[in-house]
């Protein structure tokens, strides 16, 4: 499939969110109380380009959580169409766009033109958030530590907590997703 199938393929933003089972409140939550900095030629540009988006994600992935709703924000301000797959039921374009080559981490933010043609590609978080998963995952036990899946949920605990509520690690989200989009 190209990418254009793929995104007829996808859900819209509502059919996403209404299907959620995990992650909703926090989704919402970041959606509502996100608000786009004043970034008028940079919302122009983008719109010149009539860019469309497609989305690999799960409802339970916490950057999913935090990473979607800024996103959102920023297509309502551009006229993006976004479309979202969920990564486990497509596998086939999840495996062109791993991190590192080899992980199917999420969400990754497909940019496409008018023709279906990629021009950028974002995901699956801004690089402060990932230093702050890295140095969480250095401070956890070895996984044959009897404690390691208890520091693990903590620390996802942790990070969920920071993704919901403080609004520093949303304009990192913001302003890696406009860095992507002005290269």
């Amino acid at each position: 499939m190209n990418l254009n199938e793929w995104f007829d393929k996808g859900v819209t933003p509502q059919e996403y969110v209404s299907a959620m089972t995990k992650n909703q409140d926090n989704l919402m939550h970041v959606y509502n109380h996100f608000t786009l900095p004043e970034d008028q030629r940079f919302f122009e540009k983008i719109k010149e380009q009539k860019l469309r988006v497609i989305v690999l994600t799960e409802d339970w992935c916490g950057d999913a959580m935090l990473n979607i709703p800024i996103l959102l924000k920023l297509s309502e301000q551009t006229n993006m169409e976004v479309r979202l797959l969920n990564r486990d039921e497509n596998l086939e374009l999840m495996d062109q766009y791993l991190t590192n080559g080899s992980s199917r981490a999420i969400p990754i933010f497909i940019f496409i033109n008018e023709k279906g043609e990629e021009v950028a590609v974002w995901g699956p978080r801004a690089p402060e958030l990932q230093q702050l998963v890295d140095n969480g995952r250095e401070n956890l036990p070895s996984q044959d530590n009897p404690i390691f899946e208890e520091k693990q949920k903590e620390m996802i605990l942790f990070l969920t907590k920071a993704y919901r509520e403080n609004q520093e690690l949303w304009s990192h989200v913001y302003n890696s997703i406009k860095s992507t989009l002005e290269k």
